[in-house]
């Protein structure tokens, strides 16, 4: 059976000929639809009429959008680039275009591609290479000294709704770890109400993630420009601010996050994400796979992520908060197995000693262990939040800030310093 193909390769010289091959010789290829432009191709999408999408890197208004959008009805994409365009192939690859192939392939190999990419099969010979490994060709800006060797790592702090410290844990690990020799990233994105500029004494209205979310629509996000759309807080410590306004969260689509996600890695050796707490689907749209989702963010961190922390407050409704989210968790994403982390540990919300108290009812009622317990300190974290400064500038011996670095230590896998006793006089 032939593959029904549609092309988008309008304006360039080649494109009539490429054409005129495909239909005329037997490749197993019928060009069911010649578009001129990105709507027209996405319309043609939409009918059902076609398997694949051959379109060219000069396509006027191709987006990271448009490409997910094929990829949702159904459509595999393959892009064509003019011989030694290297630029051209990047800028498709971060599109999310998997396969690219020069222009003056023939016909043979470009029907061949466009079957292995409707099949999943293994890219053709001629396809470029990892962009990664392409990166000093383009005379892009060296990348960050301090950025990670090979593949940085993701921790996505998580929790119910309420207020159990997500975006303390987030901004304390993050911190921590960059005090501890570690390059580190943190990312913002609490599609409800991130806080964390906010938390730092930051500048609410800087570019920050929604920035890094619109550049991967355009194929433009690299290394160097997330670092340059990130604050950097102290040398070891970068941060990637969240949405001013809250009914921005359509910007932050998850291909989008995943992209920025996989630059992060290559920027730091570690990378904190503030997450959301709502991991529900809404019904109504879950027919329309090009329709945005609140939550959509959210789940793509959590999947992403190399660790996730369930952080808990440690008061009765809190407790029970979070046996109901890790329940939804286990079910929206079964393969996630997170950490979790019990906040705000004192006295006198829970009756007894609090800490076997709530290590049993975890058992018990999520059947989750208790990974870390955080003491309450409100005097430091109350100075920390006045100040717009972390507890390690503001409050160095307090015990949540202790709590904190041997987490950080835990989770980049680095020695935590050895505590200094005080001598006695």
């Amino acid at each position: 059976m032939a593959l029904n193909v549609f092309t988008a390769v309008t304006g360039a010289a080649w494109e009539s000929e490429l054409v005129g091959a495909l239909d005329r010789d037997d490749h197993g290829v019928t060009v069911v639809r010649r578009c001129v432009d990105v709507a027209e191709l996405l319309a043609a999408a939409a009918t059902g009429t076609g398997q694949a999408a051959l379109l060219s890197a000069e396509l006027r208004r191709l987006d990271g959008a448009a490409v997910a959008r094929l990829t949702a009805a159904g459509v595999a994409v393959v892009g064509l680039v003019e011989p030694g365009d290297e630029p051209a192939t990047e800028r498709l690859r971060k599109l999310g275009v998997g396969r690219v192939i020069p222009a003056d392939s023939s016909p043979e190999l470009i029907a061949r591609t466009l079957r292995e990419a409707v099949t999943g099969g293994p890219p053709a010979g001629h396809d470029v290479a990892d962009p990664r490994t392409a990166l000093p060709a383009l005379g892009l800006p060296a990348e960050p000294a301090d950025g990670p060797a090979g593949r940085g790592r993701v921790v996505a702090v998580w929790g119910p709704t309420g207020a159990p410290g997500r975006t303390t844990v987030a901004v304390g690990v993050a911190d921590e770890a960059a005090r501890l020799g570690v390059a580190s990233l943190l990312v913002d994105a609490d599609v409800y109400g991130g806080v964390v500029a906010q938390v730092l004494g930051l500048l609410d209205e800087s570019p920050g993630i929604a920035a890094a979310a619109r550049q991967t629509g355009a194929g433009t996000l690299d290394v160097p420009a997330l670092a340059r759309l990130a604050w950097s807080v102290h040398p070891r410590l970068r941060v990637l601010t969240g949405l001013a306004r809250a009914d921005r969260w359509p910007e932050l689509r998850p291909g989008a996050v995943a992209a920025v996600l996989e630059e992060a890695r290559r920027l730091a050796a570690l990378t904190v994400v503030d997450c959301s707490f709502n991991l529900e689907e809404d019904e109504e749209l879950s027919f329309d796979t090009a329709a945005p989702r609140r939550n959509g963010a959210t789940l793509t961190v959590l999947e992403a992520a190399d660790d996730v922390l369930c952080v808990s407050g440690a008061d009765p409704v809190a407790l029970q908060r979070a046996v109901r989210a890790l329940a939804e968790l286990r079910e929206v994403l079964p393969d996630v197995q997170p950490r979790l982390v019990v906040n705000q540990l004192r006295r006198g919300p829970v009756p007894g000693d609090p800490r076997a108290e709530i290590a049993a009812a975890f058992e018990r009622f999520a059947g989750q262990q208790v990974d870390t317990f955080l003491p309450a300190d409100r005097r430091a974290t109350d100075t920390a939040l006045a100040a717009g400064r972390s507890l390690a500038e503001v409050a160095p011996g307090s015990a949540l800030r202790i709590a904190l670095r041997s987490l950080a230590a835990e989770l980049a896998d680095v020695p935590e310093p050895a505590r200094r006793r005080r001598g006695r006089r």
